[in-house]
């Protein structure tokens, strides 16, 4: 399409333009503040939370187990009353 490729060496031409401005620069700056911000936050990556979501899981399991293997004895405890 024409409209498509026209808009994207607009934008093309845009960002190189902005990329030599004293705009580039600014985001430059801007960029390095906000990571140095997120790096003073105690954030966990996306690899870590999938980790501890699965470790979590796990032991929800487990627990679950317990909880039915505990009703059981329990259960067998009271009939041999």
């Amino acid at each position: 399409m024409l409209n498509a490729k026209f808009m994207e060496e607009i934008s093309s031409k845009i960002s190189q333009v902005i990329g030599e401005s004293p705009a580039g620069d600014l985001e430059k700056n801007l960029r390095s503040l906000l990571q140095s911000a997120f790096a003073r936050l105690d954030l966990v990556t996306r690899e870590e939370f999938e980790v501890q979501t699965q470790v979590l899981l796990r032991a929800r399991e487990q627990l679950q187990q317990l909880e039915q293997r505990l009703n059981e004895l329990e259960a067998r405890q009271s009939g041999s009353k």
